[in-house]
């Protein structure tokens, strides 16, 4: 029974002993399981379509810009801030599956073209409280446009894919948008 003691006591200050020791940050990382993070499940492939509405218009604008452009000659250099509906079909009064919140930027001289940054925030049914990230090169001007699908939240934790993005409507006196994107993610 004194020689377990002895053990006992001898293995409690080692383990005080190393745990003490100065951190060099070379311990910063270390391997995990990946079934600890869900990461053992089979991916899925997951498609849906959203219609995202940029208001810039009225008493209630979705979009305002933050920044201005450089010239008056293209959008270049401006910078604006979305909450942008994303509805179920074209119509804005359509039932509302969430936001999407970030940002475009004008990021090409001699084209409309954006650096969009934005989360798809769901808000409803399945995925509600789950999230995608986009961020690419929108050239607004293009048919279709494809973005990528650079990460997620929620039910979309390491999510994955692209998005396809097709204007469906579009004021020329005042700037208000509705954009289909059509979403493939691989999640877990």
């Amino acid at each position: 029974m004194a020689k377990l003691i002895f053990f006992l006591a001898v293995q409690i200050l080692l383990l005080a002993a190393v745990s003490s020791t100065r951190d060099d940050g070379e311990n910063f990382a270390r391997t995990i399981d990946r079934k600890l993070l869900g990461l053992h499940k089979k991916e899925k492939l997951t498609h849906f379509k959203v219609y995202w509405h940029d208001i810039l218009s009225g008493p209630n604008p979705t979009s305002i810009m933050i920044q201005p452009p450089v010239t008056n000659t293209s959008y270049f250099g401006a910078i604006s801030m979305i909450d942008n509906a994303l509805t179920a079909k074209v119509p804005m009064n359509s039932t509302v599956l969430g936001q999407a919140q970030g940002f475009y930027a004008g990021a090409a001289q001699k084209e409309l073209g954006f650096l969009m940054a934005m989360n798809f925030a769901f808000k409803t049914g399945k995925y509600n409280g789950s999230t995608i990230t986009i961020l690419g090169r929108n050239t607004a001007m293009s048919e279709v446009r494809e973005m990528p699908i650079v990460g997620g939240s929620g039910l979309f934790r390491f999510a994955r894919g692209y998005v396809e993005a097709r204007t469906k409507w579009f004021n020329l006196k005042n700037g208000d948008a509705t954009v289909e994107y059509s979403c493939y993610v691989l999640h877990y």
